[in-house]
């Protein structure tokens, strides 16, 4: 499904460099089925030709507040472009734009069209470091995020002046990102956070060997998708990554940890924060009771590790939970697991355990996945689906539990 098919989303650009991604922004949106309309003010078409947008947004570009065609002049009704857009995205926003806008000054048609917005607004800041960072601007952004609006963050990296620093606008794809998450968040998870952990865990032996297990983190990834474009905050206790990570918001904190002691200590200084905890990592069930500072010879191996359990993780979090937190833990099985998850879930205090089996088309390294939802009182069985669809599934299930009476 695309979230942007049939949106009405306006972009208004103003005089800067960062001005030519703006092109590279209109295809993404028309890709993912918007209806994509664009404003510049005068200095904006120094940067990027209003014909190019126009050709990739399939609309005229709209530049000035009065028309001129054959002698006659006519006025550009800029509250009818600010009632059609369902998001306005400033882009690149000057330092010269913003302050107008915070101050209330209109002196052109993107002007125009922000203060007549009812709809969010959203800024890409851009521009140098020092000005950035100069007080007015700051103060200007505050007042901007105080009146309802939505200020992107600036990266720091080189910039068109050759310093490097912070005050590049975010890139197209970030935008495009931004979007999706604001017309996709659903009332239930707006203001939430979810604590999720997720991933293996490494247990070292000695300089060089450890004790893991197979788990990819492709279910949590999936999870903390589906959280992020609902509109929640996630706190993500991460065991080691094996691939190619995406790209995340800054809903998204991501704690990276590698034994499950380390995932144990930050799983907990997270708890106080979340209003719902799934605990989807394949925690190691044991670890060496020590770690040898030089490689142990191979023929020594056998007599020399001594094992312990690791911290019960999903236990302590359901135990120090305060009323109201949701907590959910899932148990992987080869076998017959039912019995098995129930006797978890009593045991491990948690509200639901997500029961799910390895095989070749579920489980660790599977790109789907098939789960029964086990509580005390009830099992919800669902079909072979996409890792993604199983993420939402679980996620339904949450607001469902959390909204009952």
């Amino acid at each position: 499904m695309m979230i942007l098919q049939g949106r009405r989303i306006l972009l208004a650009l103003s005089g800067g460099i960062a001005a030519y991604k703006i092109p590279f922004l209109v295809r993404l949106l028309r890709q993912e089925g918007a209806e994509v309309r664009v404003a510049l003010t005068p200095a904006a078409e120094d940067f990027v030709s209003p014909l190019t947008l126009a050709a990739l947004s399939g609309t005229a570009s709209e530049q000035h507040l009065v028309l001129s065609h054959g002698g006659r002049t006519s006025w550009n009704n800029h509250v009818h472009l600010a009632e059609w857009a369902e998001a306005v995205v400033v882009a690149p926003a000057t330092s010269n734009t913003l302050a107008k806008a915070a101050n209330g000054l209109c002196d052109n048609l993107v002007l125009s069209i922000v203060l007549s917005a009812k709809c969010p607004v959203f800024w890409a800041p851009a521009m140098d470091l020092d000005m950035f960072a100069y007080p007015a601007t700051q103060q200007n952004l505050v007042r901007l995020r105080s009146m309802g609006h939505e200020v992107w963050p600036s990266p720091e990296g080189a910039l068109a002046s050759g310093l490097s620093g912070a005050g590049r606008m975010v890139e197209p794809e970030f935008m495009l990102r931004a979007l999706e998450l604001h017309f996709a968040a659903r009332p239930f998870w707006l203001g939430k956070t979810l604590l999720l952990t997720s991933g293996p865990t490494e247990e070292s032996i000695d300089p060089v060997r450890f004790v893991t297990n197979g788990s990819s983190g492709r279910m949590g990834e999936a999870i903390a998708a589906e959280a992020e474009q609902r509109g929640a905050r996630i706190h993500w206790v991460r065991g080691p990554l094996r691939r190619a990570d995406r790209v995340w918001t800054d809903a998204v904190k991501i704690i990276p940890v590698r034994s499950a002691s380390e995932m144990h200590a930050a799983s907990v200084e997270a708890l106080p924060h979340a209003d719902v905890v799934i605990a989807a990592a394949a925690v190691s069930d044991l670890c060496p009771t020590s770690v040898r500072s030089e490689k142990i010879p191979k023929s020594e191996l056998s007599a020399t590790i001594n094992f312990e359990p690791t911290p019960d993780i999903l236990q302590d979090l359901a135990k120090r939970r305060a009323p109201g937190q949701v907590v959910i833990g899932f148990a992987l099985e080869t076998g017959e697991g039912l019995s098995s998850a129930k006797n978890k879930l009593i045991r491990k205090g948690a509200d639901a355990m997500v029961l799910n089996y390895e095989t070749e088309q579920t489980g660790m390294n599977s790109n789907t996945n098939q789960i029964t939802l086990v509580t005390e009182s009830h099992e919800e069985q669902g079909p072979l689906e996409t890792k993604a669809q199983v993420a939402s599934r679980i996620l339904d299930w949450v607001e469902r539990f959390a909204t009952k009476d």
